[in-house]
């Protein structure tokens, strides 16, 4: 076995994946039953955990933050959210009132002097003597009674706005002692990620109490603790960062490498400064196919979901209200997002051709009822689809929106504009830059981008350029910067390995012809609704896109699904677009509430979704030869291939 497999094999549950990195967006659930018991918050597991993905899991730092606060400020046990702005703190407590949910906001001016003071004074009563120095933070805190932390954990979640867990360090290493190293009183038991349904009749154990929920656990209790000077080493072994002077640099540097015109996009630094971020850089025309496309088009965000969030929003805010449409089966907060703010949205949950037939016979049903305004507000659609990576008739879609008069928003993060053009078509794209973009797993970050060349384009910038808040931590801005200097080298190389497993595992499928297999399906954008793939797939003199580095797997019962994933030998865990090959049972953990409503949109139970990453292809072939014999050992064991 080769030590990258034994490696992976042997990273234990709650580990952070990459291992001892401190600001992980993945963490290790290295077997179905792990993912299982971590959906129904079994304590073995929940305990264990050292990171999570941000969005779902409150990473240490911040809940260490909000305990401090929590006993500071709370009355009658009350719990909180942090915010890094006002404005996202107002957001959430918008939506926390439409549940009859009274809260509270607090904002807090915390400076380097507070350590040497030993005080925290809120921002209100400060005099300006009292905060000189240019590392201090606002901080705003959205206080609630405790049984109301699952909707404040649903605004975390879908918006993916909440504080950067770097900043919430930034902020730890203000505070004085006395008040970092106190025992604060726990945080009742953080309740169940899914309200009123968060144990799956299919799952249950017996020998869990349902009446326990995951506690928010003490940061000390953790395995993967480090000292400061060892953490600094761990984050930056992929290169060396920026001075935060230079945040402003980076963000422009990400900003021109999202619009696609650097002429020639350079890892190197002038006076450590990066000189993709320069200010008298010269740039060119965009890559994007729309040539007049500008790095003044691209707003970063603080995640993927933060983008498609302000999308939304911005496109309630600048057309008249209306419902929107949700275009194929997404991730599923993109769905929760359209269906909690604004009027509601259509589902369109298989995203095929002839689901393009029933969305226009809905739009001509709207207009003949309201024919003095738009039907729909926007159409929200991901290229490919995540997980079964189903590509949408973008042509077909654009033509609809052109001839009633609504806003087309595509999610290219699964294709990626490296592999797929899709900004001709669109009026706003989004993208989240934590995933293949960013490659290393331990920085957020999401883009949107708007088309100059769209009849709402005026009306979208003019919203933009009053209303645009920048949530990007700087910090983080740094990391991502640095992340992805060489990322159309990585995503040549993924797409490449992907190709070669995902040939191999569809000529042992049920799909690809073989006789009793138990691999039924691989969804991957070379074999699912591929016409529609290639319109957008790059072809160029020298310049070629592939498919993605990410597919997914179906079997023909639930234990082979169980045996291949145990069996894989890689990191396992959520998320995708990593430079190292990771995989989850998708369904369990994104629908583990609503498996039998998911199965209906062809996203069974059993599905397996892998990212693939930049490894040996032979290895890479090695780990799911011997994984896909492992699921086809199950067929021969009768009361296993039934279940």
């Amino acid at each position: 076995m080769s030590t990258t497999s034994t490696i992976t094999a042997n990273l234990p549950v709650g580990a952070s994946v990459p291992p001892y990195t401190p600001h992980a967006i993945s963490v290790s659930l290295p077997t179905w039953r792990d993912n299982v018991a971590y959906e129904e918050g079994q304590k073995r597991v929940v305990d264990s955990m050292v990171t999570g993905y941000p969005r779902f899991f409150l990473h240490l730092s911040i809940q260490k933050l909000a305990r401090i606060f929590e006993h500071k400020y709370g009355r009658n046990g009350e719990r909180c959210m942090l915010f890094a702005t006002q404005k996202v703190a107002e957001h959430c407590r918008s939506f926390m009132q439409k549940y009859s949910v009274n809260c509270r906001l607090m904002s807090l001016l915390i400076c380097p002097e507070d350590k040497a003071n030993g005080r925290i004074i809120e921002r209100d009563v400060r005099t300006q003597s009292d905060c000189s120095s240019a590392a201090s933070v606002n901080v705003h805190i959205v206080l609630f009674p405790p049984d109301s932390f699952p909707f404040a954990k649903q605004f975390w979640q879908h918006t993916g706005m909440g504080m950067s867990s770097r900043l919430a360090e930034h902020c730890l290493s203000m505070l004085p002692d006395e008040v970092t190293q106190a025992r604060t009183p726990s945080s009742p038991p953080m309740l169940p990620r899914y309200i009123g349904k968060a144990f799956n009749k299919h799952y249950s154990v017996k020998s869990q109490s349902r009446s326990t929920s995951p506690p928010l656990p003490q940061p000390s209790s953790r395995g993967e603790t480090l000292e400061a000077d060892h953490s600094v080493y761990l984050e930056e072994r992929y290169g060396r960062n920026l001075p935060l002077a230079f945040a402003s640099s980076a963000k422009r540097a990400l900003r021109r490498r999202v619009a696609g015109v650097l002429i020639h996009d350079t890892a190197h630094e002038y006076q450590g400064e990066p000189v993709a971020g320069g200010k008298n850089l010269v740039v060119g025309p965009s890559s994007r196919g729309v040539a007049d496309v500008s790095e003044h088009d691209v707003y970063l965000y603080p995640t993927g979901m933060a983008a498609i969030w302000n999308a939304h929003h911005i496109a309630l805010a600048t057309r008249p209200v209306a419902k929107s449409v949700c275009f194929g089966f997404p991730y599923t907060d993109t769905l929760k997002i359209l269906q909690k703010w604004g009027p509601g949205c259509h589902f369109f949950g298989e995203g095929v051709d002839s689901e393009i037939d029933e969305l226009e016979a809905l739009l001509k049903r709207e207009v003949s009822q309201n024919p003095d305004k738009p039907p729909v507000v926007a159409l929200f659609t991901e290229f490919p689809s995540n997980p079964l990576l189903r590509s949408a008739n973008l042509p077909r879609l654009r033509a609809l929106a052109d001839k009633y008069d609504f806003l087309l928003v595509i999610d290219e993060t699964i294709g990626n504009f490296v592999n797929v053009e899709v900004l001709p078509y669109a009026d706003v794209v989004v993208s989240s830059l934590s995933k293949v973009f960013s490659g290393v797993a331990n920085v957020m970050g999401g883009s949107l981008v708007l088309n100059p060349r769209r009849k709402y384009y005026a009306a979208l910038k003019a919203y933009m350029d009053a209303n645009f808040e920048d949530l990007y931590y700087d910090e983080d801005a740094i990391y991502m910067e640095r992340n992805s200097r060489d990322f159309q080298r990585r995503i040549s190389i993924i797409d490449n390995n992907t190709t070669a497993v995902c040939d191999f595992l569809r000529s042992r499928s049920v799909a690809g012809g073989a006789s009793s297999a138990v691999l039924k399906e691989v969804f991957y954008p070379k074999y699912i609704t591929p016409q529609n793939y290639e319109i957008c797939r790059i072809k160029m003199p020298g310049v070629e896109g592939g498919y993605g580095g990410l597919f997914s797997l179906t079997f023909t019962s639930n234990a082979a699904s169980e045996a291949f994933f145990d069996a894989l030998e890689c990191y396992k865990g959520p998320s995708l677009g990593t430079n190292f090959t990771l995989a989850c049972p998708f369904t369990i953990l994104a629908h583990f509430a609503e498996l039998d409503w998911a199965a209906q949109y062809g996203v069974e139970e059993g599905l397996v979704r892998i990212s693939v990453g930049m490894e040996d292809t032979q290895l890479l072939l090695r780990w799911f030869d011997v994984a896909l014999k492992v699921a086809e050992a199950t067929a021969s064991v009768p009361n296993l291939a039934l279940e």
